[in-house]
């Protein structure tokens, strides 16, 4: 049970903070060019930004959470299970960010969900 509450955190709070810091990111536009002083202007106009705070937030919650994981649970079976992200990914990015995710894509989603599943049962 406590594996899979933290396969679940590392899932949830990493895709929920990518999906956090790309609604930022969109906010702030395209980077271009890519010279010193435009990152760093793009970095600082990020760093006021609610969603990348909370998105670096989550991503932290769910680093320390596989970093804890990774203590106790073997890494063939936390490394393939984390790999549920791809599929919260493709859904946050569908329903939330409102992307367009191609049936290629989710073609890729359901290869990846047999995968933990094979992982899983062994």
């Amino acid at each position: 049970m406590r594996l899979v509450l933290f396969i679940a955190i590392i899932v949830l709070c990493g895709t929920a903070g990518d999906i956090a810091v790309s609604h930022a990111m969109k906010q702030i536009g395209e980077v271009h060019p890519l010279t010193p002083a435009v990152i760093l202007g793009v970095l600082a106009r990020a760093f006021r930004m609610r969603w990348m705070w909370i998105g670096i937030g989550l991503e932290a919650v769910g680093f320390f959470s596989l970093l804890a994981l990774l203590s106790w649970a073997d890494v063939s079976v936390v490394v393939p299970a984390t790999a549920l992200s791809y599929v919260t990914g493709a859904c946050g990015a569908k329903f939330l960010l409102n992307e367009k995710v191609a049936p290629l894509r989710w073609a890729g989603v359901l290869l990846v969900c047999l995968g933990v599943a094979l992982v899983s049962i062994s």
